[in-house]
């Protein structure tokens, strides 16, 4: 644990720089076709940039523990946010509230990268470590309940995300800067 200078309290986290599409300390993970770079990792945060290519999507889950967030830097994200659709474009952030179903979708056809965050960091980095290059579905549910990320079942969605790319509109778009705190 390193102690900042200035005030002399401990921080978690190391200082310093990550450049663009690299980890801090060159790790990287695939999980079920996106690419995540670890960009900083302590016990109040974690943080990694997301390269997702089109069709890639996170399906609706909740951390029950932990507050998310989502800087898109490039493109969009298609959300399922509390069982509304919402839209996230390049310099938009997303708020997602702990206990709140949340998922995001690369419904374009152009690749999307974001830089996300939680807070705390509770076991996040441990579930990545466990889900790198892991290519069933099932066993990616069963590691992540195990890790304090629960995904819904999919009968329980509000509306089906996947439906908007074959250009269904369960519920409207609203913008996200109609969101509450």
């Amino acid at each position: 644990m390193k102690t900042a200078s200035a005030n002399q309290v401990q921080v978690g986290l190391d200082p310093g720089v990550t450049p663009a599409g690299t980890g801090l300390d060159e790790v990287v993970w695939n999980i079920l076709g996106h690419t995540y770079y670890l960009k900083a990792e302590g016990a109040n945060a974690f943080a990694f940039e997301t390269y997702d290519l089109p069709g890639t999507f996170v399906p609706p889950h909740v951390h029950p523990t932990q507050d998310e967030f989502i800087y898109v830097l490039e493109n969009e994200f298609d959300l399922y946010l509390d069982g509304a659709h919402h839209k996230a474009h390049a310099g938009e952030l997303v708020r997602l509230p702990a206990g709140i179903p949340h998922g995001y979708y690369n419904l374009s056809s152009v690749p999307t990268r974001a830089m996300f965050w939680v807070a705390p960091g509770r076991r996040l980095r441990e579930l990545f470590d466990v889900l790198h290059n892991m290519n069933d579905p099932e066993q990616v549910v069963r590691e992540a309940a195990q890790r304090e990320v629960h995904f819904l079942n999919p009968a329980d969605y509000a509306f089906d995300p996947l439906a908007l790319r074959r250009g269904g509109r369960e519920n409207s778009d609203r913008p996200l800067s109609g969101l509450s705190a």
